[in-house]
């Protein structure tokens, strides 16, 4: 299963997939032309992780650099393209690659069709840092959330109600074409039900399953916005099959998160836990943390972040870190 770091629900995503609540810092569509506009952001951070055992590490740099493309054709026909500059999706850094690429129909005002690569639906926690409440996700998107895919989704918004669904190639792997011989059967779907009955609260619930690694998860989370505030709870459980990692092994985690903004200001504090073991109960990852990140929103399209986080866990090790973030957008 692929690495899943930080997190985007752009535009025509955030309606369907983004969090609950006010974005942290504002993008609006630049138009090039007929049709054309382009949105991105530059995201760059000082960071500093220091072990209970062991020495200190520091990071600084840019993070990430992203330009969005979108094509608003004829016919309810819209196409979108992101490209990144960054870590690639096979972990290495400063790598310049397509991130999503899909043509969207729109048949009615309530039902679309997307096909091409394109972001999960699931998982509270969204994959760019334009979409976090905090600097850091939790890390345990790896495990509980859907990645870039291949393949062709459904949307259908019925107002207080929402059904959405994909069928993949795979539902972690964005490399995965599955065009191997003898893997036909190797896909992957999603399938995911959001409820927002009365304003500011948003419950969505999403089932993964990936027949190449053997794989299910469920995924649950609840937003409530209200004066100033976002509050936040999520969980998670998987399990593994034969052909997985993890061979039959299961897991669960979970987040607790709120937020208050006022004016330019903004603090947020976030608990999380998780823990995946495999068949014989021995523990193979877990981890949990207090995050406390206060912002400030410098202008409309810059914002600073700073995070104090405390993490433990027994196959990691316990560790206490700090982070500065600069987040412009365009």
């Amino acid at each position: 299963m692929n690495r899943v770091g930080k997190a985007t629900r752009w535009a025509s995503a955030l309606m369907a997939v983004g969090a609950a609540g006010a974005m942290p810092v504002a993008q609006a569509d630049i138009e090039l032309g007929n049709g054309l506009s382009v949105t991105g952001f530059l995201d760059m951070s000082y960071s500093s992780v220091n072990p209970d055992s062991g020495s200190s590490t520091e990071s600084v740099g840019i993070d990430q650099f992203e330009m969005d493309f979108k094509y608003a054709g004829s016919g309810g026909v819209s196409a979108q393209v992101d490209i990144e500059y960054g870590e690639g999706f096979d972990g290495s850094d400063d790598e310049t690659f397509v991130e999503q690429a899909f043509i969207t129909k729109a048949f009615t005002e309530k039902f679309s069709v997307k096909a091409g690569r394109f972001l999960s639906y699931s998982g509270w926690e969204t994959e760019e840092p334009t979409g976090l409440f905090q600097y850091s996700g939790t890390g345990y998107a790896k495990y509980f959330y859907g990645y870039y895919q291949n393949g062709v989704s459904a949307y259908y918004n019925g107002g207080k109600f929402a059904v959405m669904g994909s069928a993949v190639t795979s539902a972690f792997n964005p490399n995965d074409r599955n065009n191997v011989e003898g893997v036909d059967d190797k896909k992957g779907y999603e399938f995911g039900l959001a409820v927002m009955p009365i304003e500011g609260l948003t419950a969505k619930a999403f089932y993964i399953a990936d027949n190449d690694t053997d794989t299910d998860i469920i995924n649950v989370w609840v937003s409530y916005a209200v004066a100033g505030f976002t509050f936040a709870g999520e969980y998670n459980t998987v399990e593994y099959g034969d052909s997985s990692a993890v061979v039959d092994g299961d897991g669960d985690g979970y987040l607790l998160m709120a937020n208050y903004a006022k004016g330019p200001y903004g603090i947020t504090l976030r608990y999380h836990d998780f823990e995946i073991q495999d068949a014989g109960g021995a523990t193979v990852d877990d981890g949990s943390a207090i995050t406390l990140s206060p912002s400030y929103k410098v202008a409309d399209n810059l914002l600073l972040v700073g995070e104090y986080r405390m993490d433990e866990s027994d196959t990691n090790g316990d560790s206490d870190s700090f982070a500065i973030e600069a987040l412009f957008t365009f």
